[in-house]
């Protein structure tokens, strides 16, 4: 009787340790969407977590039934085996990091032509007021930097405000893009940058370096996806959007398009402005896939995305990128690209007024601590009706 008892003990509570490790398994491939977008995942990558799910549960249940003798040793320890990697490889396999060498360059790549912006020059393209300006500065000028698509913006604000016989160009105001304007800022050597928020890389930087960042929303901007005009595709949806730049998807016929074959999703440096919106504004905490190797390192070309967007690969334009909208449409159109609508909404002004395009997020300025002194007169005077109006004017959103 003791024994009958025991062993319906021990099947118990085997049966219990299956279920639990099955009910893991599938809570973790419902944790990150792997159930639900099950007929979207079209490639070996983006099948890898659910087979580690499936490998993990599968060797806890063998071991959990095996009869443990000297003969089954072997088989034991291998499903052990099994159960460890699958646990410690599952991580990277949600972030498809299996590459050495993506074919990604660290650089920011081609970028306009940002001189026509430039404040106190003949015919420069900054936004302007009806009038002069409430605030008028002179002497020692807050030093500014930013992100390449917000020079206009922070130009317009020095061309408004700053006296322009203490103004020097390429030293009162220079863009180095986002990942130089943040190295700029915690190094000191700049009051306030224009920029996305900061990547985890700038993030940590500033930690480091024993510095809080501190961000004020100056305006609003919409994140765009990007595709060539020769696709025919005109638009994706926020959950196909997840799908692909988490790995599930990286097929265009998945999408609908039966000859646009493999997805070329080309992607920008982690401490690009662009990157940050991706991970912060799309993602939102979803793990983000690696970048996956192109299928031709000639495909990389000038590591410019509004440029590799209209590349043709196999008789197609396959490619898919992301950018900020007044970048795309205006600072650096490719007349060849269109932007795609995202859940049947373009991103023009009303759709981005109204919320009814998903991904609209805030551009910032940031600065070392709350901003102080001159920087917070300067920042005050942005938030003010006049500082929106060159924001509008300047091709972003106001914030009200």
């Amino acid at each position: 009787m003791k024994n009958s008892a025991k062993r319906a003990l021990g099947i118990s509570l085997r049966t219990l340790g299956t279920l639990a490790a099955w009910a893991a398994a599938f809570a973790v491939l419902w944790h990150f969407e792997y159930l639900q977008q099950w007929t979207q995942i079209d490639n070996v990558v983006g099948a890898v977590p659910v087979a580690l799910a499936l490998l993990f549960a599968g060797g806890c249940t063998f071991l959990l039934w095996i009869k443990f003798r000297r003969a089954a040793a072997p088989a034991a320890i291998a499903a052990a085996a099994v159960v460890l990697l699958s646990a410690a490889l599952f991580p990277n396999a949600l972030r498809g990091n299996w590459w050495i060498d993506y074919g990604l360059s660290s650089s920011e790549g081609d970028k306009p032509d940002l001189t026509v912006y430039d404040p106190f020059i003949e015919g420069s393209l900054a936004a302007t007021l009806d009038g002069e300006a409430s605030l008028h500065m002179e002497g020692d000028l807050p030093l500014l930097d930013g992100a390449t698509a917000l020079y206009p913006v922070y130009a317009a604000f020095a061309q408004a405000v700053y006296a322009e016989e203490d103004f020097v160009l390429g030293e009162t105001i220079r863009c180095t893009n986002t990942a130089g304007a943040y190295s700029a800022l915690i190094a000191g050597e700049r009051d306030i940058i224009f920029c996305a928020g900061p990547s985890a890389t700038q993030r940590a930087a500033a930690e480091e370096a024993g510095v809080e960042l501190c961000l004020t929303p100056i305006g609003r901007e919409a994140f765009v996806f990007v595709a060539a005009k020769g696709n025919p595709v005109d638009g994706l949806t926020s959950q196909q959007i997840y799908n692909i730049y988490t790995g599930k998807t990286a097929l265009w016929s998945t999408l609908g398009w039966e000859e646009g074959g493999r997805i070329l999703a080309f992607r920008r440096p982690e401490t690009s402005g662009s990157e940050s919106g991706l991970t912060n504004l799309v993602m939102q905490g979803r793990p983000l896939l690696a970048p996956q190797p192109l299928p031709d390192s000639s495909l990389v070309g000038t590591n410019s995305l509004m440029k590799q967007i209209t590349v043709e690969w196999q008789g197609v334009q396959p490619a898919l990128g992301y950018s900020y909208r007044f970048y795309a449409e205006t600072m650096y159109a490719n007349p060849g690209a269109k932007l795609l609508e995202i859940d049947g909404y373009a991103p023009n002004d009303e759709n981005i007024r109204s919320g009814k395009y998903p991904f609209v997020g805030e551009v910032y300025a940031v600065t070392i601590g709350e901003p102080q002194g001159r920087a917070k007169q300067l920042l005050d005077w942005i938030l003010s009706p006049e500082g929106q109006t060159l924001v509008e004017r300047s091709g972003y959103a106001p914030l009200a």
